[in-house]
This record gives C-alpha cells, sequence and structure tokens, in this order.
C-alpha cells in the first residue's frame, strides 16, 4: 500500500506544478481572446472579490458552526471537514486563474461543500489503520489472566 501512495505522489505533483498551469494559462488566453484583454483582468479581479467575500462569509459561518458543536458537547467532525475544505478552497482562489478558481468556489460553496465532505471522509477513512484488538500485546488493567498471590513487603 505504501509502494502505490509513493508512486502516486509523481503524477501528483507533476500535475500541480506542471498541467494545472499550462491549463491555467491556456483557458486565460482562450477567455481574453473572446472577450478581450482588459475584460478577462477585470473578470479575475471581480473573481477575487468574489472569492474573498465568499471565504470570509463561509469561513465564519463555520468558526460559529465548530464553536457550537464544542460548546454542545459533541465531536465536530463536520464543522472540521467544512473548515478544511474552505481552507483549501481558499488556497485555490490564491492562484491567479479562472479553472483553480472554479474549483476552489465550488469547495466553498454551502450546496456543493457536502459532496466534497463525502470525498475527503472517504479518503480519510482509506487511510486509516484499523488494528486487531485480538492480536497479542500489552493490555489495559483489568485484562488478561489473574495471577492469585499475596503481596509481601520486604521493609
Amino acid at each position: 500500500m505504501a509502494t502505490r501512495r509513493r508512486s502516486i505522489l509523481p503524477a501528483v505533483l507533476f500535475t500541480m506544478f506542471i498541467i494545472v498551469p499550462i491549463v491555467e494559462i491556456y483557458v486565460i488566453i482562450q477567455v481574453g481572446q473572446v472577450i478581450g484583454a482588459w475584460w478577462t483582468v477585470l473578470l479575475l479581479v471581480a473573481d477575487s472579490i468574489f472569492g474573498a467575500w465568499l471565504i470570509k462569509h463561509e469561513g465564519g459561518r463555520a468558526w460559529r458552526g465548530l464553536r457550537e458543536a464544542l460548546e454542545d458537547g459533541r465531536m465536530p467532525a463536520t464543522e472540521l471537514a467544512d473548515g478544511a475544505l474552505i481552507l483549501v478552497g481558499g488556497t485555490l482562489m490564491l492562484a491567479p486563474g479562472f479553472v483553480t478558481d472554479a474549483f476552489g468556489i465550488l469547495l466553498i460553496l454551502p450546496f456543493t461543500r457536502p459532496l466534497f465532505r463525502r470525498l475527503l471522509a472517504a479518503v480519510v477513512a482509506s487511510r486509516i489503520t484499523v488494528l486487531d484488538v485480538k492480536r497479542p500485546g500489552p493490555q489495559s488493567p483489568g485484562q488478561g489472566p489473574v495471577v492469585r498471590g499475596e503481596v509481601v513487603d520486604d521493609d
């Protein structure tokens, strides 16, 4: 399993640092040819402003949800996942371009986030190692064989 993860890493890094920037440049050029260079720049700026507002709004909502869950004494799994998705979406919004902004907005919007939350939960669940409780090893007090005897104090 570990070798499979290591073999995926170069492909992911190649995609992130080579393919995504090439796709972003291509899309920006195509949009610029259709609507013009200045309108493209204006659209990118407007997209960034909208993204910043959306991150602030949804981040505040996620923070309030996290506080409420902690105050109620329940595990804030959904709220933590939402916070992580908003953080990743905000990071994607920092990169200039339409493709990363679109993915970032999808991660941030409250009606598309549950889909990505389920995907995140599946990825995390696939990486969790489950220990076999029947395997011999250290046991907690009160478990295992009981040896009857008496304590002798040598003082």
